[in-house]
Parts: C-alpha cells; sequence; structure tokens
C-alpha cells in the first residue's frame, strides 16, 4: 500500500526537499503541496492524504489553526508536524489540537519518512526529548487569555498607561496582569519575560521574528 502524503511549507527549498525525499521511498508519494495553512486544508479536502506533513508557521493560517481546520474536517486525519520551533508552549499546542507527530527540522531524512510510517499506521511520533517538552509544559501555570493580550503588548514595547488605553483597563489592572505574567514565566522584568515567551512558543509569528 502506497502511503499519500501531503507537504505544507511556506518555504519553497523546503518544500521541494520533502517531495523528493518522500518520493523516493517506494511505500511513500506526494499527492499535494501546500504553502500556506489556508492552502493545506483545501488540499488536504480535495485530495484527503493518508498523512499530513506540516510546518508550523505558515500564512493564513498558522499549524496549529491548519491542524484544527483538518481535524475539524475529518477526526481521523493523521498529522505530522516538523518545525524549527521547539518551544513547549508551541509542542504543546501542536499536539493538543490534534498533531499526531512532532519534530524538528534538524532531524535526519530517515527519522521524517519513519515518523510518516508510524503515523500512519496509527501510532505516535514523538522524540523523547519533545515528550519531555510537554511534560515540562504541564507543569508551567498558564497565562489567561488577559495575561496573553498583556503580553503582547508589552513585547511591542508598549507603557503600562499605554496598554490601558489599549485594552480598555485601568493602569493598576495593568500593573497586575504584568506581575502576574512575570510570575508565571520566571522573569524579572519585561525583556526577559517576553524573550522566554518567545523561546518557549507562547507569543505568535507577529509578536516576534523567526519563522518555520
Amino acid at each position: 500500500m502506497t502511503i499519500r502524503v501531503l507537504v505544507a511549507d511556506d518555504h519553497v527549498i523546503v518544500r521541494m526537499g520533502l517531495v523528493s525525499l518522500i518520493d523516493t521511498e517506494g511505500d511513500m508519494r506526494v499527492v499535494a503541496q501546500a504553502a500556506s495553512g489556508r492552502e493545506a486544508a483545501e488540499q488536504y479536502r480535495q485530495h484527503r492524504p493518508d498523512v499530513c506533513l506540516l510546518d508550523l508557521r505558515m500564512p493564513d493560517l498558522d499549524g496549529v489553526a491548519t491542524i484544527e481546520a483538518i481535524r475539524a474536517d475529518d477526526p481521523r486525519a493523521r498529522i505530522v508536524v516538523l518545525t524549527i520551533h521547539k518551544g513547549d508552549e508551541a509542542v504543546y499546542r501542536a499536539l493538543r489540537a490534534g498533531a499526531n507527530g512532532y519534530l524538528l527540522k534538524n532531524v535526519a531524512g530517515a527519522a521524517i519518512v519513519e515518523a510518516i510510517r508510524t503515523v500512519h499506521a496509527g501510532g505516535v511520533s514523538i522524540p523523547p526529548e519533545i515528550a519531555g517538552l510537554v511534560t515540562a509544559r504541564l507543569r508551567q501555570p498558564a497565562l489567561s487569555s488577559r495575561e496573553l493580550e498583556v503580553l503582547r503588548e508589552l513585547a511591542r514595547g508598549l507603557s503600562n498607561q499605554a496598554i490601558a488605553d489599549r485594552l480598555s483597563l485601568s493602569e493598576s489592572t495593568v500593573r497586575t496582569h504584568v506581575a502576574s505574567v512575570f510570575v508565571k514565566l520566571g522573569a524579572k522584568g519585561r525583556v526577559e519575560a517576553v524573550n522566554v515567551a518567545r523561546a518557549r512558543g507562547i507569543l505568535e509569528d507577529e509578536d516576534g521574528p523567526g519563522r518555520g
């Protein structure tokens, strides 16, 4: 049986490399490609691949939203995330959305094709170091939706008063949220809080540099 694969990555060179890697395997072939999250969801609906290989950060819809869209269309969809993002929050969100595997882009090609086979067979492909990140994430206190809003504004360099004006809050309320963010992230100040949040994958692409 040939494993039919959808490859989604907005970097054309990376995508072409993955297509070449997969198509050289005798038991699998790429049946669809996508350069954005929305396109990936559309290609899934059209081709119904056996396994999706998805980048975590893509235009239109990010990887998590793409996973959610595909799984809403087909709860049995089998999805492997391939990304540069190794922050515990990024891993946690992808697996919570329904990913069956999570690999970093520095893995060998053999690990990628093996993950595809494992997920196609109904298993999961999560390396021990990635599983450890999920365990660590589960021990961390989660930010509330309001705290996350405040954190995003901190990342944009806004003062407490500016954040208060933007979110229609009092400055004292913002100070309380900022203090709580520091405690939950184990940070001593604004810059450290933002850096920790970016490293963990809590802040999205628009809040910080780096894609993949």
